[in-house]
């Protein structure tokens, strides 16, 4: 996917930082991981709450978790749950290989278990997108704002708007880097370019922004959060007050309210540290003030948290409301390892207390590209700080910020030299060397080097004692057996808690680890190679990316099957209409196994008596032609244990009479 850029505002210093997303390269995932179902059920809205992540577990990218865990210690971080990325108009559909935005949903709908889930959306592919920098170039060109809206931006609040996902809390990240890049790089200022005086002029950014705001802030459990830049980039007074004017501006285009604005996030896929904690903008050295330092350059702010809520209370000033929230980008700003400062630097200079100090060790603030030494930020989590709703990992750590080479490629991504280790600089970054990693691909590729050097320098630390995380998860409760055979048996269980973050689940056979699963939701397990007839007492127990382990559940006892031992199979399916408005209906099928064995497979089948035709269908696999429908088993809800009970639901579209048809019921 591609990166932003971001340029600070001083007439000496305007630093350029650039922001990226990728497309991870898929690694292979399980098949119970990446299955996407028909649709997801519909669900009773989520009520509308102050701040989404608040008592919510967050969707775990299952595209995003394999690649992670099929690197060294990657494991450890693998359950964290990042944004997926919308950066083009294939991605809303979905790409061979990868989830479209539907299938992210309902793969969020199943994580979430009936229960309070956020999912979180990078929304990023404006007409002359990220118009000051090269490698995340977008694929409309200037003036295409039509595009933009009807197969864009209006597919992805037609998804979204789906009743199947009304239960979920979605939280859209809103145009990277656009709105900033009108403030610092364009319109006469030192570092403008005539890509982005084009975009100022036609009006497309902040036309396009309200345009996404409304149609997405009309979907009832979607909260939009607009992007605002970092503090190295707008934390100038010059800068400051420009850039919250403009985001009202956008706020209030193209028919959208500022009522459509539920919070900002900063430092989206950028390196800013969250906090410096050996110097602040008020101190001196010999009655100097830091801010005369050259990594400061007059700067009010030194860190993404300062910055942070600054920028909400001039928001607020500006006429955003006074609830609203920040995110914070946390995914590559930890700054630790050995290099990772260990008090104040010497009292000599100002450079010197400063740079001695200062943990983000970038050349400058300006450099965004795949930077060495840098680690993982704080791990997400909810209301961290006074005004901060969340820290939150919207860039997936480890996909490439840009190729370090010219690159041919069909993405329309270009070669930014920021991205090249050898490059001394320009006017963005004071022409410091760019301090990007060597060998880098093609933005939004997989960067295990990259990844590598984020888990080695995370602070805090993935393990050990740095992080201070010693409280494990909860127990697992409600585990129970959703089906047994007589080689196999399907369990399930409520998801733990932890104060930093549930990666996965052992799963124990008579006190033996028979299998594990990665992700912070209520997962599922399926264990196989069993005999017949045979008593199996089974527990599981949750761990951290510390290494803390949860108690084990209690021992849940299942018999399997008998096999071919003269059972009988059967199954019955009952129909409910859940809603109906006249012109179209959502109806529940509940299917129970009325057999004295286990069965591995199910299908309903029955013929509508009028117009009826289904539109959409969740939890089974559906074939219709003309009145006759036949619904088989989905691949995880088919094993069905003697008198056990699963379903399926669907919508559909009538005219005239609507009655219930009379359904047929086969098991295997």
């Amino acid at each position: 996917m591609p990166s932003g850029h971001h340029s600070s505002g001083r007439p000496r210093r305007r630093p350029l930082l650039h922001r990226l997303r990728a497309l991870a390269a898929v690694a292979a995932l399980g098949a119970a991981a990446l299955l996407p179902v028909a649709t997801a059920a519909p669900a009773q809205a989520a009520a509308r709450v102050d701040n989404p992540y608040a008592g919510a577990g967050v969707y775990v990218n299952p595209e995003w978790a394999a690649n992670a865990a099929a690197e060294p210690g990657g494991s450890a971080v693998a359950g964290q749950p990042t944004a997926v990325w919308l950066d083009r108009i294939a991605a809303v559909n979905g790409t061979p290989g990868h989830l479209g935005l539907r299938g992210h949903l309902d793969n969020a709908v199943r994580q979430a278990a009936g229960k309070p889930f956020v999912v979180q959306l990078v929304v990023y592919d404006l007409p002359g997108r990220d118009c000051a920098a090269l490698a995340s170039n977008g694929e409309l060109g200037p003036t295409e704002i039509g595009r933009y809206r009807t197969e864009f931006i209006d597919p992805i609040a037609a998804a979204l708007a789906d009743p199947a996902y009304a239960g979920l809390r979605i939280v859209t990240t809103v145009e990277i880097d656009s709105l900033p890049n009108l403030v610092t790089n364009a319109g006469g200022t030192a570092t403008a370019t005539p890509q982005c005086d084009t975009m100022k002029a036609n009006g497309n950014y902040v036309n396009g922004v309200g345009y996404a705001l409304a149609k997405l802030g009309a979907v009832p459990n979607v909260y939009n959060y607009v992007d605002a830049g970092h503090h190295g980039w707008l934390g100038w007074d010059s800068n400051l007050g420009p850039a919250v004017d403009v985001l009202r501006q956008a706020a209030t285009a193209a028919g959208s309210t500022t009522a459509n604005v539920h919070g900002f996030i900063v430092n989206t896929a950028n390196y800013s540290a969250l906090k410096e904690p050996y110097y602040t903008v008020d101190d001196s050295v010999n009655g100097a003030s830091v801010r005369q330092s050259a990594w400061v350059d007059w700067n009010r702010y030194v860190d993404e948290l300062s910055y942070a809520q600054a920028f909400r209370q001039k928001a607020v000033a500006a006429g955003f409301d006074p609830a609203i929230g920040m995110l914070i980008d946390t995914s590559r700003n930890g700054w630790g390892g050995a290099a990772r400062p260990t008090g104040p630097g010497a009292r000599t200079s100002v450079d010197s207390y400063v740079d001695g100090g200062r943990t983000d060790r970038r050349f400058q603030t300006g450099n965004w590209c795949n930077q060495s030494g840098a680690g993982l930020g704080e791990r997400p989590r909810t209301a961290p700080e006074p005004g901060i709703d969340a820290y939150v990992w919207v860039k997936p750590p480890g996909e490439s910020d840009g190729a370090s080479r010219l690159v041919p490629n069909d993405e329309g991504k270009g070669f930014d030299r920021m991205c090249d280790p050898t490059y001394t600089g320009n006017a963005r970054n004071n022409f410091h060397l760019s301090g990007a990693l060597p060998n880098a691909p093609l933005a939004g590729s997989w960067f295990s080097a990259q990844f590598q050097e984020l888990l080695k320098n995370a602070y805090p630390p993935v393990t050990g004692g740095g992080t201070g995380d010693t409280t494990p998860p909860s127990t697992p409760a409600g585990l129970r057996s959703t089906g047994a055979t007589a080689a196999t048996v399907s369990l399930a269980w409520t998801a733990s808690t932890d104060d930093v973050g549930v990666t996965g689940y052992d799963v124990r056979r008579n006190g033996t680890l028979v299998g594990s699963t990665s992700g912070a939701g209520a997962t599922s397990y399926t264990d196989s190679g069993l005999t017949a007839s045979t008593a199996y007492g089974y527990t599981v127990a949750a761990r951290d990316a510390a290494g803390n382990s949860s108690a084990a559940s209690a021992v849940l006892t299942v018999t399997t099957a008998t096999g071919n031992g003269g059972g009988t199979t059967g199954c019955t399916a009952t129909y409910r209409i859940s809603s109906d408005w006249g012109a179209g209906f959502n109806a529940d099928v509940t299917v129970t196994n009325t057999g004295t064995v286990a069965a591995t497979g199910w299908k309903v089948t029955w013929t509508w008596g009028g117009t009826q035709q289904i539109t959409n269908l969740w939890n089974g696999v559906l074939t219709q032609s003309g009145t006759g429908v036949s619904v088989a088993n989905a691949p995880y809800n088919g094993a069905l244990a003697a008198g056990a009970s699963t379903g399926f639901g669907f919508g559909a579209g009538y005219s005239g009479s609507n009655a219930a048809p009379t359904l047929s019921c086969t098991a295997s």
